[in-house]
């Protein structure tokens, strides 16, 4: 139980974060209970020992975020963590101080930020920078990076971390959404996953790739710390069959040590300690 998040995750990693099995497995039982209590959904993914890209997003910033430290949520809306608010509360109560900061005017609807600010990330200013920056399922819809990832690098103490959780521009479900009008996402969306219209957004996969990160870390100051594409098998989880389907064909791939296709990227980016230039 002491191999890293990204040495189980499965895909490509670079440097390892200390995130053990162990705190993804608290993250799941936090959500959905104890093994022998689990629902069904939960208690399916259990048996094939599958833990989701969410579970170990929380799991990585449940790590990164320290008693008293300064932390700005970008893009989040309403939520921190949609499907675990019990973290939601205890990281917003951990932190010293909160911000969300969201164009959408769900962020007035966010019970954990005490800072809550409805504009783009590049429009943001704050009197003191900040420890930690998350970006969770919101570098789909960013149509300038550039920009976006200045803001961020600004925004943050030297030595601080951004992370960036987001699809991956080359799965499956991202082709679809791409070549399909933008009027039918949220039917799909709210048929296969029940979300909410004022939850759906365009995409424009900008920064959705481990390439694109990296060049635009590097050009504003930040370090890829490590970096893992984490196997999704979540586009069925509603449909009981299907969701069998995907996880044999998940197992199946992991024996054989190949990708599975659907995956999300997780990054973590750390500012350089000395200053530019």
């Amino acid at each position: 139980m002491s191999r890293s998040l990204f040495a189980t995750a499965g895909g490509k990693l670079r440097q390892p974060m200390n995130v053990t099995p162990a705190d993804v497995m608290s993250i799941f039982q936090m959500k959905y209970g104890a093994p022998d209590s689990l629902g069904p959904n939960p208690r399916r993914r259990f048996r094939y020992g599958y833990f989701s890209p969410d579970d170990y997003y929380e799991a990585l910033v449940d790590k990164l975020v320290t008693p008293g430290c300064r932390w700005l949520d970008v893009g989040g809306g309403r939520d921190v963590f949609p499907n675990n608010l019990e973290l939601s509360r205890r990281l917003a109560e951990r932190c010293g101080w909160l911000t969300g900061v969201d164009p959408s005017p769900n962020i007035h609807e966010n019970p954990y930020a005490r800072e809550k600010v409805q504009a783009f990330i590049e429009e943001y200013r704050s009197p003191e920078p900040f420890d930690l920056l998350t970006m969770r399922m919101v570098a789909e819809h960013v149509t300038e990076p550039d920009a976006a990832v200045a803001a961020m690098a600004r925004l943050l103490k030297p030595g601080g971390r951004l992370v960036i959780y987001t699809i991956n521009k080359f799965s499956p479900v991202s082709a679809i959404a791409w070549v399909t009008p933008f009027w039918l996402h949220h039917p799909i969306k709210k048929f296969v996953w029940r979300t909410e219209a004022k939850d759906t957004f365009p995409v424009a996969y900008r920064m959705n790739t481990q390439w694109q990160l990296q060049r635009l870390a590097r050009k504003h100051g930040l370090t890829e710390e490590s970096f893992a594409h984490l196997d999704d098998c979540r586009t069925f989880f509603r449909f009981k069959w299907l969701n069998y389907v995907e996880l044999t064909i998940w197992k199946v791939l992991r024996a054989v040590r190949l990708q599975y296709p659907e995956n999300c990227l997780l990054g973590l980016y750390r500012k350089s300690e000395k200053p530019s230039g």
